[in-house]
């Protein structure tokens, strides 16, 4: 594989660097077993999903929440 150097990737626009890394993102979202979490990392994990089990409507759906983020 002929990785890029970090000077040329600097030489792409903006957009192409975003999309770049959206690129690389989704390679890595692909296989998430790949990516090593730390013990703290994995006991709030467990914590979370389990608050969600004891009370799953206490949160907000995705879509309300990117919502309220993005009105004026």
């Amino acid at each position: 594989m002929n990785k890029p150097s970090i000077a040329e990737i600097m030489q792409l626009d903006v957009s192409e660097r975003i999309e770049l890394v959206q690129d690389i993102w989704d390679s890595v979202a692909a296989v998430p077993e790949a990516v090593p979490l730390t013990d703290a990392q994995r006991q709030e994990l467990e914590r979370r999903l389990t608050e969600y089990h004891r009370n799953p409507d206490a949160g907000s759906p995705w879509d309300e929440v990117k919502r309220r983020l993005t009105r004026p």
